[in-house]
Parts: C-alpha cells; sequence; structure tokens
C-alpha cells in the first residue's frame, strides 16, 4: 500500500462539512439578530465600557478592528478588539459579541483557571500545529520514520489539547456576558442567548474536526506500525 493513500479521507470530508456548517450558522444567526436593534439602542462599543467600568476594569482598553466577528480579548495588553460589525452598531447581536468578549476581561480580571491554562498552552500549541504536519510528511518520506510520525501525531494531539481547554473559557464568558445582560435587558435574552450559542458552537466543531484529524491519523499510522512490527 502506498504511503499516500488514505482510506480515511471521508473523515477529513466530515470535518469539513462540519466547520462550514458552524461558520454559516453563526453567520446567519448574527445576521439575522444583526437587524433587531437593543431598546437602549446603545452601540456594542458603549456596553462593553458600560460592563466594563461596572466592574472597575477603566484600564481595559477598547479598540475596533477590522473584519466580520474578528472580535477578542487580549488579556497581555488588557486590549478588548471589537470588528466593525460590533462596535458601531446598536443591534442585539452586536451588544451580545461585546458583552461576550467583556466575559473574557472578567475571567482575566478574577484569575479564571482554564484561561491561565490556555494563554500557557499558547507558545507551546503554536509551535506543535507548526511542526505537526511538516513531521509527519517527513517521517513518510524517511521511509516511514514512526519516531518523526509520532512526534508529529503529538504535536496535533497539543491543538486538541488547546481547543478542548477553550470550551470552558468560551462557554464561561458566554455565561457572564448572558448573566450581564439580563441585569440590563431581560427581555433581549432570548435572541442575545441563540447568538452566543451558535458563536459557542464554532468551538465545538473545531474540537470534534480535530478529533476526526487525530483519529484518522492514528487509524492511517497505527496500522503501519503493527504492518512493520
Amino acid at each position: 500500500m502506498p504511503f499516500f493513500y488514505d482510506p480515511y479521507f471521508w473523515m477529513i470530508i466530515l470535518g469539513v462539512a462540519i466547520s462550514g456548517w458552524a461558520s454559516m450558522n453563526v453567520n446567519s444567526t448574527f445576521n439575522r439578530y444583526d437587524q433587531v436593534q437593543n431598546q437602549g439602542n446603545y452601540t456594542g462599543k458603549v456596553a462593553a465600557r458600560y460592563i466594563l467600568d461596572q466592574a472597575g476594569l477603566y484600564e481595559v482598553e477598547i479598540r475596533e478592528v477590522a473584519g466580520n466577528l474578528t472580535d477578542n480579548y487580549n488579556p497581555t495588553n488588557k486590549v478588548l478588539s471589537l470588528s466593525q460589525s460590533v462596535y458601531n452598531s446598536s443591534s442585539i447581536a452586536a451588544v451580545g459579541v461585546a458583552a461576550h468578549e467583556v466575559g473574557h476581561a472578567l475571567q482575566d480580571a478574577s484569575n479564571y483557571a482554564p484561561m491561565r491554562m490556555r494563554s500557557a498552552l499558547v507558545p507551546i500549541v503554536s509551535l506543535g500545529s507548526n511542526l505537526s504536519m511538516p513531521l509527519i510528511l517527513l517521517g513518510l518520506v524517511l521511509g516511514m520514520n514512526q519516531t518523526l510520525i509520532r512526534i508529529g501525531i503529538w504535536c496535533f494531539a497539543l491543538v486538541l489539547l488547546f481547543q478542548v481547554v477553550t470550551l470552558p473559557v468560551e462557554f464561561n464568558a458566554s455565561h457572564r456576558a448572558l448573566r450581564m445582560l439580563n441585569n440590563g435587558a431581560p427581555q433581549e435574552m432570548p435572541m442575545a442567548r441563540k447568538v452566543l450559542f451558535a458563536a459557542a458552537l464554532t468551538y465545538v466543531a473545531a474540537v470534534l474536526t480535530s478529533m476526526l484529524q487525530l483519529f484518522r491519523l492514528l487509524l492511517i499510522f497505527g496500522g503501519h506500525n503493527n504492518d512493520n512490527n
């Protein structure tokens, strides 16, 4: 059997389908509730600033960044970045996303353990994600070098570990966001919850896709290893 033969290619197709569905779902859900204005008519920036100030996080800076749903919070420099579709928008979707990112700032302020763990994994995972496939390919080129292939698979497993650790971080941030929004506008909660749930599904989809990929690698190269033995 040539090394490039992949009897488990269907796992890649399934992973792409899961990721594609999650991406389309979050975009369609955001676009739907981006058409509904919140009752207070406050923008994502104003909502984020208000919640941050109420929590005493005056040092957190809010910036506008390019792109759609590129919102993020950087615990290193205490900067909360809101995308163009959230920063100046007064929709329920925009305020929900902004509140979610504030949730990450609150996690940072309270030393939320999973967030600390995720931050600690970033440099290791960055290296692992860059090395995993090159190491596996190099192992194949060098005549099924099992040592290189195993190291490559372990590097990929680190990526999956990072994604798994990310799940409680994201779900907890959404929980904090919904709690904050419920205090101010409980009637808008069902719509905000749908937006944040759709966003959370993208992280679940990433975990499932990586699990399929890791399982595929183990099936392919585990079989080769048994053949060699």
